[in-house]
């Protein structure tokens, strides 16, 4: 009877510590991602009404949590083999809640660059190390659902952009910035003894990793989860301009499409996970590929109300999904030593985000030749159409089994 007790007691204890360590996942998405990069976007009109940097300014300053986490992406691997995991990762969220306060007064435009590349350091560096740290403390079969939840924190910060921050702002700017510098402080409080006990990845092990041989459908994989940024971009960035001044419906009708964007952001990371448990992240992906290619074309097609919907939902939901099936697909392909995911999983977060950076500035300086939104929606979807072919043609020329099988 005692040991049925002290088996059930370990069992409830494994079950509560898995528990911790997916919230702490989560709040450590949505400190890193969600509100240190999509919160900005709803604050940067305000900027520049209040007259603390002009349009242009405030813009450079969007894009420099971008190149802040690009930064944090590269040097992530190097934190982790210096110092414990869980000290980097408290500390990356730390710096996070710093910057919002940093940012809370009117200052002059290097000290608001300087934290916000301090931001997206910080957002790169957690979003490289939080799912490698946690999941494989996973059982394998809950992998794909753990690893939605951990990223749904993405969608919660970009529903924020669409609700919370707008209530911040009626009360002052400053008062936006404190606001979400309490929310991620108390995040960070709650993702504080969370993490699972780790030590500092073992400096010959990662040089061991760099001599595993790759299964080359992860460097097409790299490919293919760089053109799924430049898909995602047009809906990212130009989804509540192209409702308010290209439909002629308003900024409060653009604002609601991007609330509805942030719904799909909520339930995609859940659901992608969950679909990648039920039939695998091989499959779930040209199927993700073919969903997004259809609901970024709706708009390029002149569709509009309820199709317009459609798409912004399933857009949506996978800006943050598409994250949990390629990070799934990476482990399928990967049966080695985490530091091997890690290294892997870093370069495929810097494609996406050159990709997106580079896409960004391409699209609008295409529509500023243009004037046409259908364009950008055009592109994405061929971008999109064209990581399906690379993923159909790499399956065919490579076989289908995953190392999982292999082994």
């Amino acid at each position: 009877m005692a040991t049925t007790i002290t088996t059930g007691a370990r069992k409830h204890e494994s079950a509560a510590s898995l528990w911790k360590f997916t919230v702490s996942g989560l709040c450590s998405s949505l400190v890193g991602i969600g509100l240190a990069r999509f919160a900005y976007t709803p604050l940067l009109p305000a900027i520049v009404g209040a007259h603390w940097f002009s349009a242009s300014s405030a813009a450079y300053l969007g894009a420099a949590n971008l190149l802040g986490y690009l930064a944090g992406a590269v040097v992530a691997n190097v934190a982790a083999t210096r110092l414990p995991i869980r000290l980097v990762l408290r500390s990356m969220m730390l710096l996070v809640t710093i910057s919002f306060f940093a940012c809370s007064f009117p200052s002059s435009f290097s000290w608001f660059f300087v934290w916000r590349v301090f931001s997206g350091i910080a957002g790169g560096t957690l979003m490289v190390l939080t799912a490698p740290t946690i999941l494989p403390h996973i059982p394998p079969a809950k992998r794909g659902l753990a690893s939605g939840a951990i990223f749904t924190g993405i969608g919660l910060g970009i529903a924020a952009s669409g609700t919370l921050v707008p209530l911040l702002l009626r009360e002052g700017l400053t008062q936006s910035w404190l606001g979400l510098g309490f929310v991620s402080l108390l995040l960070t409080g709650i993702a504080w003894n969370g993490w699972p006990q780790t030590e500092p990845v073992h400096a010959r092990v990662v040089h061991a990793a760099h001599r595993i041989p790759i299964d080359r459908r992860v460097y097409v994989l790299f490919g293919e989860y760089a053109l799924n940024a430049v898909g995602l971009v047009p809906h990212m960035i130009f989804l509540v301009d192209f409702v308010a001044r290209g439909l002629g419906q308003g900024i409060d009708v653009g604002a609601e499409f991007w609330v509805l964007f942030g719904i799909g952001a909520m339930l995609g990371p859940v659901l992608s996970g969950h679909l990648a448990d039920r039939i695998g992240s091989g499959r779930a992906l040209p199927l993700a590929y073919g969903l997004q290619a259809c609901a970024i074309a709706l708009p390029a097609f002149g569709l509009r109300s309820g199709w317009l919907i459609v798409s912004s939902i399933i857009v949506g939901a996978f800006t943050p999904g598409i994250v949990t099936l390629v990070l799934g697909r990476i482990q399928d392909l990967l049966a080695h030593h985490p530091a091997v995911h890690r290294r892997n999983w870093t370069r495929a977060t810097i494609a996406f985000a050159l990709a997106q950076a580079l896409s960004a500035y391409g699209m609008s300086f295409t529509l500023a030749q243009t004037h046409r939104y259908t364009v950008l929606f055009a592109i994405g979807a061929g971008a999109i159409i064209v990581a399906l072919a690379a993923n159909i043609a790499a399956s065919l020329l490579y076989g289908t089994r995953t190392a999982r099988e292999q082994v």
